[in-house]
């Protein structure tokens, strides 16, 4: 994989040119492409036009190549939205996340696959890891690229689970924000309390740095004191829901931070935000049904889709409303969580990535931390018995994205020294 935090430096120490970089790129998807399918568009031919471009060294993502997922608008790419419906759509103008890559020096080749709308349907993505399994969704295209190193970085999208999950299935680390800490501007939307765009990359240290560079927030870690974090491991009610593979991981990353003189302690959560996992759905399908009425009245959907929204349309306001508040409770309760640790530790996914192509995985140990709004990274560096990777999740406190970063650079730092 490519590591965009050492990218970077070489870079700027001028032992590589931001063109140099790309075509690293443009030999990875050269040699796989054509079985992975990562890319909904591509131009590498107006990505090194623009990798020429005078002073883009200096900047802050210093020419680096970023994909973006399907779903966010691009004034120089068209943008399907992973649908043929909008096949060749080209919008005239760039979302706001991607007019902050451009300001930010890097370089865009191209678009990569979403899933339906960013939902349910599975692409035709495979994962690098083992091209006859799932790389999960709905980002499949982002995780996968960075996994095959056809990229240093790639934006996603998640909903549900759609960063978390394929990160762990395809081994790369994957970041989801605070809410709304990356705008969501000029993105498609499912649900507008729920949508939120993060980052892949090989490690922490390049989400974090990526990160950094594209909003300007102190979140590169870098120059960080990476100590001991205090770890309180979160198993949930759904952890009968886990495979032999998912829980090994867990247990493993847990052994791993006590050795590197981690706090680690296993709590229950507490009944108010174990009700909210509930409602998530109530709340992602009921603005889906309103998000997506144009493309419903007008027969745009697949059958998958139409028929998920059609029974989404019973779902009343009052339902809605309800689910709101059951939320609001959970996150004020959430709070007083972090008072004795500094992240939560959980699964990122129920196992490995599943094999074939009928489902892109279960969403069932990230939508409650989605609801909630806070920072999420899965961390890589372990396996399931069959040799696909299995990551393992932090969640940080609301706006403390920072320490929930360098939490999970920590644990990254316990696992590879195990």
């Amino acid at each position: 994989m490519l590591l965009a935090r050492n990218l970077f430096e070489d870079i700027r120490a001028e032992r590589l040119t931001p063109r140099d970089v790309l075509e690293l790129c443009a030999v990875a998807i050269a040699e796989q492409e054509a079985d992975v399918h990562a890319f909904a568009a591509l131009d590498l031919d107006r990505a090194r036009t623009a990798a020429e471009a005078p002073g883009l060294a200096r900047t802050p993502l210093a020419g680096l190549p970023v994909g973006i997922k399907d779903v966010i608008d691009t004034a120089d790419l068209p943008t399907a939205y992973g649908t043929e419906a909008f096949a060749g759509n080209q919008p005239r103008t760039d979302a706001a996340v991607v007019r902050q890559v451009k300001r930010a020096g890097g370089i865009i080749p191209g678009k990569t696959v979403t899933t339906e709308l960013a939902f349910l349907r599975p692409s035709i993505t495979k994962n690098p890891r083992r091209l006859t399994h799932t790389p999960g969704g709905s980002s499949a295209g982002s995780a996968a690229a960075v996994a095959a190193g056809m990229l240093p970085l790639a934006l996603g999208t998640q909903t549900g689970g759609s960063v978390l999950r394929p990160a762990s299935f395809c081994g790369v680390t994957g970041y989801k924000p605070t809410f709304r800490l990356i705008p969501t501007v000029g993105m498609k939307v499912f649900s507008w309390h729920l949508d939120t765009i993060g980052l892949f990359g090989a490690r922490v240290a390049d989400v974090a740095y990526g990160a950094a560079a594209i909003t300007g927030r102190d979140l590169d870690l870098a120059d960080a004191d990476i100590g001991p974090a205090r770890f309180a491991v979160v198993r949930t009610a759904r952890a009968h829901l886990a495979d032999a593979a998912s829980h090994a991981a867990l247990d493993s990353a847990i052994a791993a931070l006590a050795k590197a003189g981690a706090d680690v302690r296993e709590i229950a959560l507490p009944e108010e935000i174990e009700a909210a996992d509930a409602i998530h759905p109530v709340i992602q399908d009921y603005e889906g049904w309103h998000a997506l009425a144009d493309e419903y009245d007008n027969g745009l959907l697949s059958p998958l889709l139409r028929g998920h929204l059609e029974a989404a349309a019973a779902i009343t306001p009052d339902a809605y409303d309800e689910a709101r508040r059951t939320a609001k409770r959970a996150r004020q309760r959430l709070g007083d969580l972090f008072a004795d640790c500094d992240a939560l530790l959980t699964f990122a996914a129920p196992g490995e990535a599943p094999e074939g192509f009928a489902t892109t995985g279960s969403a069932m140990f990230n939508r409650l931390w989605t609801l909630m709004g806070t920072p999420c990274v899965s961390v890589p560096g372990l396996l399931g018995p069959s040799g696909l990777p299995v990551g393992v999740q932090v969640v940080g406190r609301f706006g403390r994205d920072r320490r929930t970063l360098a939490a999970a650079a920590f644990l990254e730092r316990a696992l590879a020294a195990r």
